[in-house]
């Protein structure tokens, strides 16, 4: 059975890039939100197996929206998705309990290499 994910971006253009990566390796999309306060409703909803999470979003920012899923799901999976020079930020998102994080532009061999590491282990 394929693993189930929630696509969290702001940008349209993002969504739809990931979802074509994560569709070609496999995964099947079960929804896609645009900020975190949406994203955590989704997730109580849908329950997926995995969440790409944007950091940078109106209404609630990426790593408020990872704490808050983990909060309602201490196994939540969920990977963050981060422009160029948002370091500092991975950082807190990866202390919040974000298990890997990837760099947009996507390359979609880095994005699969970090979903499956997560699923093996």
């Amino acid at each position: 059975m394929n693993k189930r994910v929630l696509v969290v971006d702001d940008a349209a253009f993002m969504r739809m890039m990931i979802k074509n990566i994560l569709i070609d390796g496999g995964f099947e999309i079960v929804g896609e939100e645009e900020n975190g306060r949406d994203a955590i409703e989704a997730y109580k909803d849908l329950q997926p197996d995995l969440v790409t999470m944007d950091i940078t979003m109106p209404e609630m920012d990426g790593i408020e929206a990872v704490k808050a899923i983990l909060d309602l799901d201490a196994n939540a999976n969920i990977i963050m998705c981060s422009a160029m020079g948002q370091q500092a930020m991975v950082i807190d998102a990866i202390q919040a309990g974000a298990k890997d994080f990837v760099v947009k532009p996507f390359k979609p061999d880095r994005v699969l290499a970090s979903i499956n590491k997560l699923f093996d282990e």
